[in-house]
């Protein structure tokens, strides 16, 4: 049985949705009614298409009776959760050669690294590079020469951009593949710990820099549980992955063994059955509330409560923060990864991993069973794990694939509920993200990474305009107390929205040392970013004459998680007479300033339902 809240979301979801859902999937069915798209193309246009080809692949393009599959790659070789998909296009190409269909690279993304550009002027393209990527997708796939597509991305804006692209080729079967996470480093809470002794000044750079290279050392994703490892489990949970592929270390015989088994599934379905579930029909509004309840479950990434939003947009379907504060009211928190807790996602890989989660969630109600999948109907193969077919030591199940992957049931029982637990024992009975609301405006907090104890905070303001002047003001000693940072003019149109992750270790051991302190911003905050009570993406922003520019140090300001309540505690009267006196920012912009002095003109969080970023209540 379906739990009560999930359905009444779920329902209202659905018919808030009609229209722009109906409109979008009359756009697909008209593209799924067309002839092969290659058997239209004239000879000139086909031409182009293989003019680079082997004399093989040629061949088979001429003939126009096997698929043509298209990889949007966002390799390089500079972000290491993206360096494995360097071999992904060989392997794939392989592949179709094997069931004579042909495979080609239709285009590149971009991926930058927000661990790179934290604090810097880059960091103001971050949010910005999803809406490129999105239409770097599009522009790959408009070419309309094929017949499946693999998505090759993993990190931060590289997964909702690739989706939210893609669902505009939504009639066709998309498969999103993943790299994995890099080995486990050093503890996350040892690098956590030397961060803040750097911010203290109680350890030299050089000790800082061999903490960080420890935790982030190899190829694959970050482990610890942020926005891209986030991405991973939306993925899955929304039947966009392989069942239990998310988190397989990259370069190991399982890993291969899964990126081999999803292209020969998609070549089964065109080529045999013929029924292979198109994207639109695997992203619906019963999909998405999955994706919000998993995100939820796990204390996953506040990035999402502006990513899905969007990708749901994207596929004509609209949530809303309240949707997801609702939900939260009621799903049980299950897993505990850092910053939620002490383990990375190998522990959590190791514990049970997506299929002990999924099961145990559906099997409560919170998950909707009725769903479309890229392996078929419902979720039953999303509780198997999957293992390689010459382990002697597992019971096999249906192969659910022709390659050496097979899938066996998930775990009984969590082996670490320190890590991961059952629906039964949760680590909280409420999910990991809050909707705060209040005279400020809208925000989230993501509450799954504050202890109870600090998640109520009522202190005065301190006013900064950037992270700089707060380090500034640490470092000076002029912070020992209890208070609130209010960062301000750090919104989409002021100035794309960027993390503000180094107010974390400075914040921290404010925190550790007995102050009270909690952040009201409206900008962003890392997916990896915890520990300090945060109201992030504050809409209407500053430079939309949102409350948060009238704030001056000193007001009282309450943040209360548990309440769901953000306010400054000053008059209206107040307020208005703060109004006249207030001044437009001067709008300052890094490397990309003429990018973005372009791109702000179109958003911002006071134009909720138009934004690119899909905030909206």
């Amino acid at each position: 049985m379906l739990h009560p809240r999930v359905k009444e979301v779920t329902e209202r979801v659905i018919e808030r949705s009609q229209q722009t859902r109906q409109a979008y999937l009359e756009r697909i069915n008209k593209a799924k009614k067309q002839t092969r798209v290659r058997s239209g193309l004239g000879c000139g246009n086909i031409a182009h298409v293989m003019a680079a080809c082997s004399s093989d692949d040629k061949a088979r393009l001429k003939a126009d009776e096997q698929p043509n599959l298209a990889i949007i790659n966002s390799y390089n070789d500079m972000l290491s959760a993206h360096v494995p998909y360097k071999e992904y296009p060989d392997l794939i190409k392989q592949i179709a050669q094997k069931y004579d269909a042909t495979a080609q690279v239709a285009g590149g993304v971009p991926a930058m690294c927000d661990g790179v550009t934290q604090g810097r002027d880059g960091m103001e393209l971050s949010l910005f590079s999803r809406d490129v990527i999105a239409m770097s997708t599009a522009v790959a796939l408009s070419h309309d020469v094929f017949d499946g597509v693999f998505c090759l991305g993993v990190c931060d804006k590289i997964v909702p951009g690739l989706l939210i692209g893609a669902l505009s080729f939504g009639h066709l079967p998309i498969y999103f593949l993943p790299a994995g996470p890099m080995q486990s480093g050093i503890p996350n809470k040892e690098k956590a710990r030397v961060r803040q002794k750097f911010a203290q000044g109680l350890v030299s750079r050089e000790e800082l820099l061999e903490a960080e290279s420890a935790s982030y050392h190899s190829a694959g994703t970050c482990t610890f549980y942020g926005t891209a490892n986030s991405n991973q489990m939306l993925m899955e949970i929304m039947g966009l992955h392989l069942p239990g592929s998310s988190f397989i270390n990259p370069y190991t015989e399982l890993r291969d063994g899964l990126t081999g088994n999803a292209v020969e599934r998609m070549l089964q379905q065109l080529i045999d059955s013929k029924d292979a579930n198109c994207l639109a029909d695997v992203v619906s509004e019963k999909t998405v509330i999955n994706g919000l309840v998993g995100l939820l479950a796990t204390g996953g990434s506040t990035n999402h409560a502006i990513h899905l939003v969007a990708m749901a947009k994207a596929a004509g379907v609209q949530i809303t923060w309240k949707d997801m504060a609702d939900l939260s009211e009621v799903v049980p928190l299950l897993t505990r990864i850092y910053p939620n807790g002490s383990a990375d996602v190998n522990h959590f890989q190791a514990a049970g991993g997506m299929g002990f989660l999924m099961r145990e969630l559906r099997d409560a109600g919170y998950l909707h069973n009725d769903v479309k999948t890229i392996v078929g109907e419902g979720l039953d193969a999303y509780t198997q794990e999957p293992v390689l077919a010459n382990n002697a030591n597992v019971i096999m199940t249906d192969s659910q694939g022709p390659s050496k992957v097979k899938w066996v049931p998930c775990p009984e029982k969590s082996l670490d509920e320190d890590v991961l637990r059952p629906v039964s024992n949760p680590f909280s009975k409420q999910g990991g993200l809050q909707l705060l609301t209040g005279n400020l405006g809208k925000a989230v907090i993501k509450v799954s990474a504050v202890l109870e104890q600090h998640r109520v905070v009522s202190a005065p303001a301190k006013v900064f305009s950037s992270q700089s002047q707060l380090q500034d003001a640490f470092a000076n000693g002029e912070l020992n107390q209890d208070f609130i940072a209010v960062l301000k003019e750090q919104g989409p149109k002021a100035k794309g929205m960027p993390e503000l992750h180094k107010l974390t270790p400075v914040m921290a051991t404010l925190q550790d040392q007995g102050f009270k302190v909690a952040i009201v911003t409206d900008g962003r905050m890392s997916g990896a970013s915890g520990k300090v009570p945060a109201a992030i993406h504050l809409a209407p922003e500053a430079v939309e004459g949102g409350i948060i520019a009238k704030i001056q140090d000193g007001d009282l300001i309450t943040l209360d998680a548990p309440a769901g309540v953000l306010k400054v505690h000053v008059s209206d009267e107040e307020l208005a007479n703060r109004e006249a006196q207030l001044t437009q920012p001067e709008m300052t912009y890094g490397t990309g300033r003429e990018l973005f002095a372009g791109f702000r003109n179109i958003v911002s969080s006071a134009d909720l339902g138009a934004s690119a970023f899909g905030i909206e209540e």
